[in-house]
């Protein structure tokens, strides 16, 4: 009975445990300036690019007027790598609030140099030297979710931009399509998303006609910046 109790016990902490998780990724209209959000520490969100270095953090900010999803201030714990470690790393974020973040150093990978190895207890990975020039150095794997990208080969209208996340797939407009929104996103997964053409309205032309700024796909928030 008392190994019950503990075995419960263990799962119950685990569960309380904070979790890092991916909270959104944001990108502009054309699938460009993609950037990953995790909500580590309860409501504290850390915005990662997606060749692996800390953009900013703060405090996730829900208010309906908050149309471009900016962070509040966090006044929480903070703590740096000191400017006596190693060059990869110092200065760099140690801890934000009970969360730590470690980097790659030259001796586990020149490449990788300086990029984010972990936050917590997620692993990041990025694609290395030897794959496609344009999504070299970006990130492959955040945990368990991976994430691929159009090659070099691909459409000008969207080689070098994601590709997919996990199970979700995104699609793009072609160059051969109207000129107001040839390049755009057409879908992430099962939310599709359409544009005003060049035959409408000049002040309405290439804005979104249908789909959600902020739709979520198998539990991932994305949000589409203007």
């Amino acid at each position: 009975m008392k190994k019950l109790f503990f075995a419960l016990f263990l799962i119950m902490l685990v569960v309380a445990l904070p979790a890092q998780v991916i909270r959104q990724i944001s990108m502009d209209a054309y699938g460009n300036s993609v950037q990953i959000s995790f909500l580590i520490d309860e409501s504290v969100i850390v915005n990662i690019s997606m060749d692996g270095n800390i953009i900013d953090w703060g405090i996730e900010n829900n208010s309906i007027y908050n149309y471009e999803k900016k962070l509040d201030k966090y006044m929480g714990r903070v703590e740096y790598y000191s400017t006596n470690e190693n060059e990869a790393y110092r200065g760099k974020a140690k801890y934000i609030g009970r969360t730590a973040f470690t980097y790659y150093t030259a001796d586990e990978n020149e490449m990788f140099k300086g990029k984010i190895k972990a936050i917590g207890s997620i692993p990041l990975a990025y694609y290395a030297v030897y794959d496609d020039e344009s999504f070299r150095g970006k990130i492959k794997n955040a945990g368990i979710i991976s994430l691929t990208w159009f090659g070099s080969l691909e459409n000008d209208a969207y080689k070098g931009k994601l590709k997919t996340v996990g199970p979700a797939a995104l699609n793009y407009y072609t160059a051969f399509d109207d000129k107001a929104f040839k390049g755009k996103i057409k879908n992430i997964g099962g939310a599709s998303f359409t544009y005003y053409s060049s035959l409408d309205r000049i002040e309405y032309r290439g804005t979104m006609k249908t789909g959600s700024r902020t739709p979520i796909v198998n539990g991932i928030k994305y949000f589409i910046r203007y």
